[in-house]
């Protein structure tokens, strides 16, 4: 401390470049500090940096250890501690998230010692280094934030037990639903509305969450004890009510139930089969080689679509291909709201069918497929649904939102069904069969603008910069962090750079990001990676304009 303290008066004034002769490792009080890259200008990215509490120092509760759930939510509330410790103060920052739960790398736990890796903004006035205000910075201010972020001495060792307790307990939740036959699980008193578009912490004064009778199941957690609430079974479930009632809320919150939540939430009891899809129309994106044949067939001219590709793909053929790329990469769930589904893709009801026969009509619509993806292909379906009763006749479970609360309409939908018959006929003439795999040469990933120039960037959680190409991810609502890209840039780096074709990519990258090699994924500290899904992976790689598929 006392070399860097020196080092940091003698740099005073000097022009920036002179700040990368602070890079190293440096022993303060409990703790080193590891500068392991210094920006080159006080206009690039922050510095990066590490401190490692040593073990005795740190005194983490042995509970902390005591599970992978565990240890997952101590290193998140305590990248969550640096974080509130450090303030106002904008030159310190670390990547710790916000409503969910998610495996990031900013914080690392090793036999109970804690890394935390986070940047520094290094001051300057121009490009004229401001070595004192660095100093205070570094030497002053760090280590107590620091100390209060990483010691048992100043956590909120009540509240670090909370967090630890809620993220085992939705582990145990998610983990009880294949056991149980569900799809997904809603607590009572849960809240799901969000205060905004842009804010994604709970709605104040919002309706809690209570399951119908009919409806409920009871489940256990380690820490909580039985938890009652909705119990969404396999099969077919259909959302309906009028609007503004809770129908794509309730969605929204099960297709988020995928991750943990931090208590207070609001969802930190709602948890769903953690390889659920939300599938939708995405008009414009790219497909690649893929076998779309099942839902669109006999194209004017004879066009292939068993091995299909596009760069400008219509509404239903977005979806068709944003279903058959879920099922590609195991789904068996998929979520689907009407309002971000191409209609043509969800039903043609008997006027359109008398208008325009079967053989001019490419699209075989899903309401025709879904019972089969259910029975064939042991697929099931949640699908909110406003605007069309066609679907009763293939329900299992009807759910009816009134004012934000369930009601179980199944037996009514059932009756309507008999009593008003929709005379259309069946359009799956064909048997439904898995969807093939596609391989890839990853030797012609390109990530490079220029040779020997490599760009990947997340720009925010929407989008993707992959060498020369801007690929658009806001359809791929599922992510939920701009880490998580930052993580599948990664991904696609390192294929890039494997240079091999793989046959079975949906395989290879979920050995990539098991327990064992996630937080090996980069050659160097990294703090600002949240480990996505696999499906979310391969969801950018789908959209990735040129990417190399092999059918």
């Amino acid at each position: 401390m006392e070399a860097l303290t020196r080092q940091l008066e003698r740099i005073d004034g000097r022009g920036y470049k002179a700040y990368k002769s602070i890079a190293g490792e440096y022993r303060f009080d409990g703790f080193s500090l590891m500068i392991d890259h210094v920006q080159a200008d006080p206009f690039a990215a922050p510095s990066r940096c590490r401190a490692v509490i040593d073990a005795p120092v740190a005194d983490l509760p042995a509970s902390a250890l005591r599970s992978e759930p565990r240890r997952r939510a101590a290193r998140d509330f305590i990248a969550r501690a640096f974080r509130s410790a450090s303030g106002s103060d904008k030159a310190l920052a670390i990547d710790a998230g916000h409503q969910t739960v998610l495996d990031r790398t900013a914080t690392v736990l090793d036999d109970g010692a804690v890394e935390v890796r986070f940047t520094v903004q290094l001051p300057a006035r121009g490009r004229t280094i401001l070595g004192r205000q660095a100093r205070t910075i570094l030497c002053d201010r760090l280590p107590d934030v620091v100390r209060a972020g990483a010691t048992s001495r100043r956590l909120d060792l009540d509240a670090l037990e909370t967090h630890m307790a809620r993220v085992e307990d939705q582990v145990a939740l998610r983990e009880e639903l294949a056991r149980r036959g569900l799809v997904a699980f809603v607590a009572n008193q849960s809240v799901l509305p969000r205060r905004s578009g842009v804010d994604d912490r709970p709605l104040e004064q919002a309706i809690p969450f209570q399951a119908p009778e009919s409806l409920s199941v009871r489940l256990d957690t380690p820490n909580a004890g039985p938890v009652d609430g909705l119990g969404i079974t396999t099969g077919i479930t259909l959302i309906v009510g009028g609007g503004f009632h809770g129908k794509s809320t309730l969605l929204s919150a099960i297709a988020e139930g995928v991750y943990d939540h931090i208590p207070g939430d609001g969802r930190d009891r709602v948890v769903t089969d953690p390889d659920a899809t939300k599938i939708r129309a995405e008009d414009g994106r790219a497909v690649h080689q893929l076998d779309l044949s099942p839902y669109i067939n006999h194209l004017p001219y004879g066009k292939d679509t068993q091995r299909f590709s596009t760069d400008l793909a219509s509404g239903s053929t977005s979806q068709a291909a944003a279903l058959q790329e879920a099922i590609e990469c195991g789904a068996r769930t998929l979520l689907v709201d009407e309002d971000t589904s191409a209609t043509n893709f969800m039903i043609r009801d008997r006027r359109m069918q008398a208008l325009v026969a079967k053989e001019r009509e490419p699209i075989t619509p899903f309401v025709d497929r879904i019972r089969q993806l259910r029975d064939d292909l042991a697929v099931s379906t949640l699908l909110v649904m406003g605007g069309s009763g066609d679907y009763f006749d293939c329900a299992d479970t009807v759910i009816q939102m009134q004012g934000y609360q369930p009601l179980d309409v199944t037996r009514e939908a059932r009756d309507i069904a008999q009593a008003h018959v929709t005379g259309r006929t069946e359009e799956a003439i064909d048997a439904l069969d898995v969807t093939p795999r596609r391989a890839l040469q990853g030797g012609r990933l390109n990530p490079e603008t220029k040779p020997g120039k490599t760009k990947i960037q997340a720009r925010g959680r929407d989008t993707l910069i992959f060498g020369r190409t801007d690929v658009d991810l806001r359809a791929v609502e599922q992510i939920v962090d701009a880490s998580q890209v930052r993580a599948i840039g990664m991904v696609l780096g390192r294929l890039a750079r494997r240079g091999e074709r793989v046959t079975d990519l949906p395989a290879l990258i979920g050995e990539w990001l098991n327990d064992e090699q996630w937080h090996r994924m980069s050659q160097h500290p990294e703090g600002n990676l949240a480990r996505p899904r696999v499906s979310e992976v391969m969801a950018a790689l789908n959209r990735l304009r040129g990417a190399p598929f092999e059918s």
